[in-house]
């Protein structure tokens, strides 16, 4: 194999590579080989079938086979000899190809920069704790006991009000004839919330234990039978119990309850959650200081094929003629990101940062988590949708590559109050909301290098122009 490298302009190079006739023969050789051993036809037994009649049944389909896998063999290890990273999908124009013929192309690519990497020793951050009151721990205790539903039964000749719980069973009908749905055992509703059907609770304010009551009401627009939607229903429900709302008494009980030894140790939990809280919040924007930071390190170029890939994604659903008046500066911002991707793609490179199977599945399920009750949908999307998962490898990727600058850097430390968090957080928020008509705050940087640097570390693989002709079919 022959290859010459030309720059044509910038980082836009055509790389021709040359493959003798023999070598291609010698490839089309052990391609018959290996199909005399699979190919059935009749008059010949298995293996035996002669050279020559092969190549007039399935000549042209094996040469495509052959030369899709010289391509793709040739085309990789040019690169990588000459030590080019292509910036996005290297195009092949063949020149000459056939059997029994050399194989000429040229392979045009747009080559990644050069990073040169400051020391990211010097990189400054602020690194938060929040010192969290005892008086604030008790404040979301308290509130988390609030919301607990601790409903007591109340003498039977208590009448129902607002707060209180009231539990009944009821059968329903519509013009006197009953339907799908139209029984409930032992069914709840708390007086005064309406979550049931609309108007329905305020018609049992008043009721008794054993009390029978009539209640009208319009089925739901939404019910499941939709020949029931909308229509006005009779309920008779007979009252089972009447409680009353009380408060839940904080002790080591209630701490057991929701999972602690005891209250002490509530406590402490408590304290902890509302500490990560704030700590996620403040690490978000640590995490801004330091793309703000690369942002100031040097790249000489940017790959315009790029630029033009990033522009596309930030104007997606505007009109031609909005596209047009922010184009530049849709180009500024793009060559923000792609520069920052760039820099922590390197940075990761360098310092070997690998993504693991084990860590993109505790992604996931880190996913599933927070959509309780949608685990199979969410399961479902990422198995239908690849480039979300190559997404959330991205994002285990960047937060990798953040979390070892973290380490190398210089946190400026600080203990802080609860308020002053707040102060902090809050401020944030004006200056990325004051940035957000240019389309460059930091929750845009955060995704920098899933949308840029992810897509520069997936395997390239080259695509020729030529004609597309049948497999082998090995009967």
């Amino acid at each position: 194999m022959k290859v010459t490298v030309e720059n044509i302009k910038g980082l836009n190079k055509d790389i021709k590579v040359f493959i003798d006739k023999k070598t291609m023969n010698d490839h089309m050789d052990e391609k018959y080989e290996e199909i005399k051993k699979t190919v059935n036809l009749k008059g010949f037994r298995p293996g035996k079938v002669p050279k020559e009649i092969l190549k007039r049944q399935f000549g042209e389909a094996i040469f495509s086979e052959v030369l899709d896998k010289v391509l793709k063999d040739t085309s990789v290890k040019a690169l990588e000899d000459n030590k080019i990273k292509p910036a996005g999908q290297p195009k092949l124009d063949l020149k000459t190809y056939g059997e029994d013929k050399d194989l000429e192309y040229v392979m045009s690519v747009t080559e990644l920069p050069k990073v040169e990497l400051k020391s990211v020793e010097n990189i400054k951050y602020d690194e938060y704790s929040v010192k969290i009151e005892v008086n604030e721990t008790d404040k979301r205790i308290k509130e988390i006991a609030k919301s607990q539903n601790n409903f007591k039964d109340v003498d039977d000749d208590v009448k129902a009000a607002d707060g209180n719980s009231v539990v009944f069973d009821y059968k329903a009908t519509i013009d006197g004839k009953i339907f799908t749905g139209n029984e409930g055992k032992n069914t709840q509703l708390i007086l005064g919330k309406d979550l049931f059907i609309k108007g329905f609770d305020k018609q049992l304010a008043g009721v008794k234990k054993n009390d029978e009551r009539s209640v009208e009401a319009v089925l739901p627009e939404n019910y499941p039978q939709k020949e029931f939607a909308k229509k006005k229903a009779n309920f008779v429900c007979k009252i089972l119990a009447v409680k009353k709302s009380e408060d839940v008494k904080i002790d080591d009980d209630f701490a057991k309850n929701l999972g602690a030894k005891d209250l002490v140790d509530l406590r402490l939990l408590v304290s902890k959650q509302i500490n990560d809280e704030y700590k996620n919040s403040l690490d978000k924007l640590a995490k801004t200081q330091i793309l703000n930071e690369i942002e100031k390190f040097k790249v000489d170029e940017i790959p315009g094929n790029l630029i033009e890939e990033e522009v596309k994604t930030l104007s997606q659903g505007m009109s031609e003629e909005d596209i047009k008046k922010s184009k530049k500066n849709f180009e500024n911002v793009a060559k923000k990101r792609i520069k920052v991707g760039l820099i922590l793609n390197e940075f990761g490179e360098q310092n070997k940062i690998k993504v693991t199977e084990q860590e993109i599945q505790a992604e996931v399920q880190k996913q599933l988590r927070m959509m309780p009750g949608q685990e199979k949908m969410v399961m479902e999307f990422y198995q239908k949708n690849p480039s979300a998962l190559a997404s959330l490898r991205g994002t285990v990727y960047e937060e990798k590559i953040i979390d070892l600058i973290k380490k190398k850097a210089k946190p400026n430390k600080k203990e802080i109050s609860k308020e002053e968090a707040e102060k902090i957080l809050k401020e944030h928020q004006k200056q990325e909301h004051n940035h957000d008509h240019e389309h460059d705050h930091s929750e845009e940087k955060k995704t920098v290098t899933k949308k840029v640097a992810t897509k520069l570390r997936s395997t390239m693989k080259p695509q020729a122009k030529k004609s597309k002709v049948k497999k082998v079919s090995k009967k």
